[in-house]
């Protein structure tokens, strides 16, 4: 019967901390927790990441980045040693809230949060159209502008006509590399 009540507070809280740190943030909370038989107040912490396809060298890469730099997810009850555990954390600027009251976070939101983060592999958008012009932002090709003729939205692939020494060539690049003119 006590451990009914004590869920009943139990909320989701947004708490700052200084750039870059959240990951050793989390680590430490978590150990302070832990340490110091907070299980029953402070429940889960979590650093939202989201996966993202990215060009690095002219080669597509899948990079895991913060949806929240600097800020990390605590689910907890908030009460003064709880509140104390997670301030008096290393790296911890605050909590976010009106003065130091915490405001919680919705249920709703936190729900999408961790839809977002669950996506196995990112989709990429095509978001031009045959005929369309583009400019060419990566690789040997760059700034050359071309008309778009083969789209692969399987492989994210497209073929640009691009104006090589008075003749259309056409190019391959990835979906990533072209910005729609």
């Amino acid at each position: 019967m006590p451990k009914q009540k004590i869920q009943e507070g139990k909320k989701w809280y947004i708490i700052h901390t200084y750039p870059g740190e959240e990951e050793i943030v989390a680590k430490n909370l978590k150990q302070r927790v832990e340490n110091l038989c907070m299980e029953d107040k402070i429940f889960n912490v979590l650093v939202p990441k989201e996966k993202k396809i990215k060009i690095k060298n002219g080669q597509r890469k899948i990079i895991e980045e913060r949806i929240y730099p600097s800020y990390i997810f605590v689910e907890m009850i908030v009460k003064d040693d709880s509140w104390n555990v997670v301030r008096n954390t290393p790296r911890v600027t605050g909590f976010i809230g009106a003065g130091i009251t915490p405001i919680p976070v919705a249920e709703e939101e936190i729900e999408v949060l961790k839809k977002k983060m669950g996506t196995e592999i990112p989709r990429f958008e095509i978001d031009v159209n045959l005929g369309n012009l583009v400019r060419i932002s990566d690789g040997p090709f760059k700034d050359f502008e071309g008309k778009v003729s083969v789209i692969d939205k399987e492989r994210g692939r497209l073929k640009v006509l691009v104006n090589v020494f008075g003749r259309d060539t056409p190019v391959e690049v990835d979906s990533l590399q072209i910005k729609k003119l």
